[in-house]
């Protein structure tokens, strides 16, 4: 087993604009990530977190990987196609490690935050 903070780990704000569905954004289906987590057994090979605001608000509904110090940031994701995927992707890196690739539907929502650039 890896050591944890060798763990990748999947970050899926939960803040001031991603899923506030009262502000015209998507929700984020927490329960069902969390039961596909459970499901899946993801949890000791890909951590997932419920965080607070990321930051980079003006893209709403953003997830963030982590993993061996690289970081992909993922924003404007919609509906069950998009954490569908993002499920699958976890479970891609759980099984290959880095040599899971990101799946296609995700790849046009890539963006690097303008406080990195």
């Amino acid at each position: 087993m890896r050591v944890s903070e060798e763990i990748p780990s999947i970050v899926v704000c939960n803040g001031c604009c991603c899923g506030r569905v009262e502000k015209g954004h998507n929700e984020v289906p927490l329960n069902d990530l969390k039961a596909a987590w459970k499901k899946y057994d993801l949890e000791k090979n890909v951590k997932l977190t419920i965080s607070d605001c990321l930051g980079p608000c003006s893209m709403h509904n953003v997830t963030l990987f982590k993993s061996k110090g690289k970081k992909t940031w993922i924003g404007k994701l919609n509906g069950e196609e998009n954490y569908g995927a993002l499920v699958e992707w976890a479970c891609d890196i759980s099984r290959y490690g880095d040599n899971a690739k990101l799946p296609d539907i995700l790849v046009p929502h890539c963006f690097i935050p303008k406080e990195i650039q």
